[in-house]
């Protein structure tokens, strides 16, 4: 061995000798990637974004353990990184680039289709024009044919009879009968005699129709006249008859006062009957114009009557209605129609009252009592006839109650298809009695949420007692949010706490775990506002819907309520009851 290389030999590196911390480092690690391949499914054949996270991991522990290299192995690892992400986004090039290579590949197919697509819409269009215009031509040629025809000859066309059309009333199996058919033969000429009998009795030429008209005219003028001179000399005959009584009475008395003065003295005292005292007034008045008017009513009523008698039930019910006065516009007249019923085949006589009656109305001086407009109600709601209420409350002069907007409701609940437009009525009727909490109900249950609102804020009569019977008879979260709220500036209405307790206390559970889910929702920022802004909630109601809360296993809103009432100004110290047990065990 030669002195050189001794000399090597000498200074040669001997191995590094590994520690027993570096060495359980490096199988920890081994163990690591072998665990976390297995976890992830990763083979040594098939690289994956999973593997190189794996090792990446495994770098940063290496990094960690090595604090010596750290800061050129951190440096190695973030070039191996970024040349890492810099291939990785290159692949997502490569893979839009070539999606998009396909999709450009696949146009020239794509415009060959539209093309052809074109080309057969288009000679699809020419063959509708095509149509068209043939169409039209045809048409053309129809109204040239009607505009020559005669009247005649449209007449003659109508009045043709197909041989082979089918006979109205009869069956095909009697149309080919012979006594079935002779049975409808008699029955057509039997009818066909009555239609001549009545043309003979109830019908009369257009061209006497002046004539009559004319007639007509003289014979009421003749009858003015007439009714005019009687009434005068009835006057006359009572006023005479009042004269002759009042002379004879004057007669036998000593006569110190004049005949005039003694017939004043006689009007003042009263001695005389009522009957007497009206002809009294007449004699002093010299005024005939009501009797005349007496005259007048009575004629009404019998005319009335006739119609009545006669079963022209329609004309009645006209003739009562704008009957002077109002004298057929009652009760009493209401019940005879009544009394008639159902007529077969017309309509019920008692709703032609009804229509009639207020129909006329606005006319009329003094609007439709309650108890007629509540039986009215009821009469066109029986007949399935809400066209006719609905014009009847919205269009005419009546007198609303209570009961009538119970009764459309209850026609609504019974009718879900109408249901709305019922509820709708009925809001106007209780709007118009001043049943203000009713027609809030009523808006509350269409879904008019805001209107129902801003009817309270109009009306500003509601006390807590009537808020708490619309929402248990209409109990939605949305109007109950509304109520406990501020709105438009104005201070809630209700308190959220008290209403939650109301709910539980009358078996409404349903509800009230509504609102407490509405509540614990909200958070604690809006459960403090509520409690800050409700000035009707004492601290007991506060600490009672805090137990109600931790019962229905809404622990972190109970938790917030308690929390809150502890920081709350003058409520700080709350005594360690069961309200902070509760936030104990539930922490």
């Amino acid at each position: 061995m030669s002195v050189q290389e001794i000399e090597i030999n000498k200074h040669a590196v001997l191995p590094p000798i590994i520690s027993n911390y570096d060495k359980e480092f490096l199988e920890r690690m081994q163990r690591y990637i072998i665990i976390e391949a297995e976890k992830v499914g990763c083979t040594d054949e098939r690289l994956a974004d999973e593997y190189f996270i794996i090792y990446r991991n495994v770098f940063d522990k290496i990094i960690e353990h090595v604090s010596a290299y750290k800061t050129i192995l951190t440096s190695i690892k973030q070039e191996y990184d970024s040349f890492i992400e810099t291939i990785k986004e290159g692949q997502r090039n490569a893979f839009y680039l070539h999606g998009k290579l396909k999709v450009l590949s696949a146009e020239p197919t794509t415009l060959v289709y539209h093309r052809k697509r074109v080309v057969q819409l288009e000679t699809k269009i020419r063959v509708i024009e095509a149509n068209s215009s043939m169409i039209q031509m045809q048409l053309e040629k129809l109204r040239e044919v009607k505009t020559k025809s005669s009247a005649k000859e449209i007449k003659c066309l109508r009045d043709a009879i197909n041989p082979s059309r089918h006979i109205p009333g009869m069956t095909m199996e009697e149309s080919v009968n012979l006594d079935s058919l002779n049975e409808y033969f008699v029955r057509l000429e039997k009818k066909y005699e009555e239609i001549k009998q009545h043309m003979k009795a109830k019908y009369i030429p257009q061209s006497r129709k002046t004539d009559l008209d004319e007639e007509e005219i003289r014979a009421l003028q003749r009858r003015d006249i007439a009714e005019a001179l009687n009434n005068e000399l009835r006057f006359r005959h009572r006023k005479t008859e009042m004269v002759l009584s009042a002379f004879s009475t004057w007669i036998d008395s000593d006569m110190s006062i004049s005949f005039q003065d003694y017939v004043l003295q006689i009007n003042k005292t009263q001695r005389i009957l009522p009957d007497d005292q009206t002809l009294v007034e007449e004699l002093l008045e010299e005024d005939p114009s009501k009797a005349k008017e007496a005259e007048v009513l009575l004629d009404y009523i019998e005319r009335f009557n006739e119609l009545f008698a006669n079963g022209e039930y329609e004309s009645a019910a006209v003739f009562a209605g704008n009957s002077p006065r109002g004298i057929l516009r009652n009760l009493e007249t209401m019940k005879k129609f009544k009394e008639v019923g159902k007529v077969k085949g017309k309509t019920l006589p008692l709703l032609l009252f009804f229509e009639a009656l207020f129909n006329t109305s606005r006319a009329a001086k003094k609007p439709v009592n309650a108890y007629l407009t509540l039986e009215g109600i009821k009469c066109g709601l029986s007949e399935k006839r809400l066209d006719l209420v609905v014009h009847w409350i919205t269009r005419q002069r009546l007198t609303f109650s209570e009961v009538a907007g119970n009764v459309i409701c209850h026609y609504g609940e019974q009718n879900s298809y109408c249901k709305s437009k019922c509820l709708a009525l009925a809001q106007i009727i209780y709007n118009e009695c001043g049943l203000h909490k009713k027609a809030v109900l009523c808006l509350c249950k269409q879904g008019q949420i805001y209107g129902a609102m801003e009817y309270m804020l109009q009306f500003k009569d509601f006390s807590n007692d009537d808020l708490m019977d619309i929402i248990e008879e209409c109990p939605v979260v949305e109007f109950i949010n509304c109520l406990t709220h501020k709105w438009k500036g104005q201070s809630p209405l209700l308190s959220s706490c008290l209403v939650v307790l109301h709910f539980f206390s009358i078996g409404m559970k349903e509800t009230g775990l509504s609102l407490l889910q509405e509540l614990d929702k909200n958070g604690r920022e809006t459960t403090e506002q509520l409690m800050i802004n409700d000035p009707f909630s004492a601290l007991e109601d506060w600490q009672e819907l805090a137990d109600v809360c931790f019962q229905n296993d809404f622990c972190r809103l109970s938790s917030d309520i308690i929390s809150i009432l502890r920081s709350q100004e003058g409520v700080s110290e709350i005594p360690l009851d069961e309200f902070n047990l509760m936030e104990h065990v539930f922490w």
